[in-house]
């Protein structure tokens, strides 16, 4: 295409623009959200602790599934080298039994 090497710097400016009007505006809002009587909702509060909560523990959980994939891996390397050569030879045996 010809106009490709023009899309870049378009897109860059497209994008400098939405952020420079975007950001004031977020601030705003935020700014309003909080000082809004009564702030945040008890029961939005609720469930953001048990978002939060539900969080912390499947990142628990992936740690414990990453550690355990870690061992494994770790057990696996360093088996003998002769055991994969003696499994394959008892492994020919009961074949030929």
């Amino acid at each position: 295409m010809i106009w490709s090497p023009f899309l870049v710097p378009i897109v860059a400016i497209i994008c400098g623009a939405v952020m420079a009007i975007g950001i004031p505006i977020a601030r705003a809002y935020a700014r309003r959200v909080e000082s809004a009587p009564g702030g945040i909702p008890p029961e939005l509060s609720a469930r953001l602790a048990h978002m939060e909560q539900a969080i912390d523990a499947i990142a628990v959980e992936v740690e414990r599934i990453s550690e355990a994939q870690r061992f494994t891996t770790k057990l696996l390397s360093e088996r003998a080298p002769g055991a994969d050569a003696l499994a394959a030879a008892q492994g020919g045996e009961r074949a030929r039994a």
